[in-house]
């Protein structure tokens, strides 16, 4: 396993592009003991709507053995729950470490301001293989888990819930270059704040935090666009799932209960989705900032 990182044993080399790859490489097996821990934990989420559905029915007539295979299920989730979060604070804090400290060594000659700015940027990285990449890879799973015990119910049930997210993909595939200009806009901002400020010049100061909120606006309108049409994609489906199911099948009180759970799991998870395109589209513009040389910020200024 790759050895905790310290200022004397550098895990990522002076001349690799720091990235999302370098990263994985050097850490490797962390991020698979903490994503392991993650999928298992998943796995037991998604089938915790099938196993209280059939709880329900079972209990109905007086069996009790998938009442005590729920709650062992429940114990389960709940150890490997705890256990993978006491993991995951102490392996991505190595990779902040080393992150930091691979950023600091290679910008000696930059201002103090573009090296704060890219260190914060830099953390995002670690922040999206912490957070963002194992909600998109469990979302994922759920929403996969979800189709299959849909499709177990009914056809219509699988077959409305993968247009949906097939819609949902186009649309932020439509938005995806601009989401990217956007972010870019924003990096570049952020990395002059520290010399606006130094400046000590009020206006320079009050244009530069002008000039910021313009470019989070913009973001942040285009983000809502984009989620308003998801969701209306999401909840369409959501209601036809209800009706049909409701209506159009003869389900016991238990199926009844995991298709209205599974339907709602589904747009949940789903959701997640373009937020993680959305991470990897900001990732991609904040790789390209803290790799830049000097050479290359003068001719991009």
């Amino acid at each position: 396993m790759t050895s905790m990182a310290t200022p004397n044993t550098p895990v990522i080399a002076p001349d690799e592009r720091l990235s999302l790859r370098v990263l994985l490489r050097a850490f490797r097996w962390k991020v698979c003991v903490t994503w392991g821990l993650m999928l298992l934990e998943t796995a037991l989420f998604a089938l915790m709507p099938l196993l209280i559905s059939w709880s329900i029915d079972e209990l109905l007539t007086d069996d009790w053995l998938p009442f005590w295979q729920l709650v062992f299920a429940l114990g389960a989730l709940l150890v490997v729950a705890t256990g993978r979060r006491i993991y995951d604070t102490r392996a991505y804090g190595t990779m902040r470490v080393a992150l930091s400290q691979a950023q600091v060594e290679r910008s000696e000659h930059d201002t103090v301001s573009v090296q704060n700015a890219r260190v914060m940027m830099g953390r995002e990285l670690v922040d999206f293989l912490e957070t963002t990449a194992p909600e998109a890879v469990a979302a994922l799973v759920q929403v996969i888990v979800a189709i299959i015990v849909l499709l177990s119910f009914h056809g219509t049930l699988a077959l409305t819930s993968s247009g949906a997210i097939l819609a949902m993909l186009l649309i932020y595939a439509v938005f995806s270059k601009r989401f990217f200009r956007l972010n870019a806009a924003l990096n570049a901002r952020s990395e002059g704040q520290v010399s606006a400020i130094e400046t000590r010049n009020m206006k320079r100061v009050a244009g530069h935090f002008m000039g910021l909120r313009r470019e989070e606006i913009r973001l942040s309108d285009t983000e809502s666009l984009v989620y308003g049409l998801i969701f209306l994609v999401l909840l369409s489906m959501l209601a036809f799932n209800l009706w049909f199911g409701a209506t159009q099948m003869q389900a016991t009180p238990g199926q009844t209960f995991a298709i209205v759970s599974y339907s709602l799991e589904y747009l949940q998870s789903a959701v997640q989705l373009p937020l993680a395109l959305q991470a990897l589209t900001r990732l991609s513009a904040i790789t390209e900032r803290i790799n830049q040389t000097p050479a290359q910020m003068t001719a991009d200024a």
